[in-house]
């Protein structure tokens, strides 16, 4: 009886370790795809400040920032993926 808890606590915090693991690679996927969007946009920002119309700049504007924010929520949520990994 004693042997076959161990076995299915064992099991269970092997499947969360798994479930975390796959969360993480994937928020770390969606990170990576938000950072190369930003940078992008902050480059073409950068080439298109004088020549781009204000309307198209003002949204583009608003866009970096938006996608600065995601980028501090996903970083948040992996942080805090990784944070319960360590406990288990």
């Amino acid at each position: 009886m004693y042997t076959s808890t161990i076995f299915i606590a064992t099991r269970t915090a092997m499947s969360e370790l798994d479930r975390l693991r796959e969360q993480l690679v994937y928020l770390r996927l969606w990170l990576g795809i938000v950072v190369v969007a930003e940078i992008s946009l902050i480059g073409w920002l950068a080439s298109a400040v004088e020549s781009a119309p204000t309307r198209l700049l003002a949204l583009a504007i608003a866009t970096a920032v938006l996608l600065g924010l995601g980028i501090f929520m996903l970083h948040r949520q992996i942080q805090r993926r990784i944070d319960h990994i360590g406990k288990l």
